[in-house]
């Protein structure tokens, strides 16, 4: 076992011989959005983006089905399994299954299988003080779907969140490995904070973060105006009480955005600054919708997070 559940990484990691490793994950949830063919999509990216996370490939998937047919019928399934499948595609691994029952509640995802050389495996656990903090992904995805959800947000808001959730990270970890990263993790349900802390308890360091400099959805601003905020993004907030300073201008909505509970988001990743400048430019050449540099790794309290509007 080289990852198991000590750290709260992303997957966990066997290694099979000293060329090969195994990487295997799991994920899958409730619908986000209300088109089917979008909720597939977006259910599979998110379950691949864990072994992404982990500096693997995929290989092979089952899917994971809870659907109430009678209810909803075939027809809308089906589009919810060839949404995952377009991304299972995508991302060239290899559907050899699944499992389903029915369930008043659609829910849908995939376990996934992939490889990585037991020595390029990537982990939340080593960031190093003097790190810069590379987000790939702009954040606000949980309170415009939860806009949308409650007839906040109309279509076009619709339109700018789902390719956002629906991107594969591949080339994110593609960018990731060719610039000797020491640490990485995905954004998904804990929010920002949530999964930054997680990486800073791993590696035994803090972090100080900008938040000016982190990108975000320009549609998230005025759905929090309306209320529009998940209860996972509330309950990431009291979590993270006494494990995040924030400075005296962060206000309130900053601290929702930078807490939001997310659906696919994109990787965070601790990189030396001498080699930033590469990592920054290899995203760029991937086509990640971020590459922002939002802050750095610092000594101290492991997992503490310090936030200033800007530093």
């Amino acid at each position: 076992m080289l990852v198991g559940l000590e750290t709260s990484d992303d997957a966990g990691v066997y290694r099979l011989n000293p060329q090969q490793a195994l990487v295997q994950t799991v994920d899958f949830f409730t619908p986000v959005v209300d088109d089917p063919y979008a909720f597939g999509q977006i259910a599979a990216a998110n379950a691949l983006s864990d072994i992404y996370a982990m500096g693997a490939k995929p290989v092979t998937v089952m899917n994971l089905v809870s659907f109430p047919v009678s209810k909803l019928g075939t027809e809308v399934l089906a589009r919810i399994l060839q949404g995952g499948y377009a991304k299972i595609k995508e991302a060239r691994a290899l559907l050899i299954g699944g499992h389903s029952i029915d369930d008043p509640e659609p829910k849908y995802g995939l376990a996934v299988t992939g490889l990585v050389h037991p020595e390029r495996v990537l982990t939340n656990a080593k960031a190093k003080p003097g790190d810069l903090l590379v987000l790939t992904k702009p954040l606000g995805i949980g309170i415009i779907t939860t806009g949308i959800k409650r007839g906040i947000a109309g279509p076009d808001a619709e339109a700018e969140v789902v390719p956002v959730m629906a991107a594969l990270n591949d080339g994110a970890a593609a960018a990731a490995l060719a610039s000797d990263v020491h640490a990485c993790t995905d954004i998904t349900g804990f929010g920002l904070l949530g999964h930054l802390h997680e990486m800073m308890k791993a590696s035994g360091v803090s972090a100080e973060l900008d938040a000016e400099a982190v990108p975000v959805l320009p549609r998230v601003w005025a759905c929090i105006a309306q209320k529009a905020v998940p209860g996972g993004t509330m309950a990431n907030l009291r979590f993270l009480e006494d494990k995040v300073e924030f400075a005296a201008d962060v206000a309130q909505d900053w601290r929702l955005v930078l807490a939001d509970a997310i659906t696919s988001g994109g990787l965070l990743l601790a990189v030396a600054p001498e080699n930033s400048g590469r990592l920054l430019e290899r995203l760029r050449a991937h086509g990640t919708y971020a590459q922002a540099v939002i802050g750095r790794v610092v000594p101290g309290e492991p997992g503490r997070i310090r936030v200033a509007l800007r530093r």
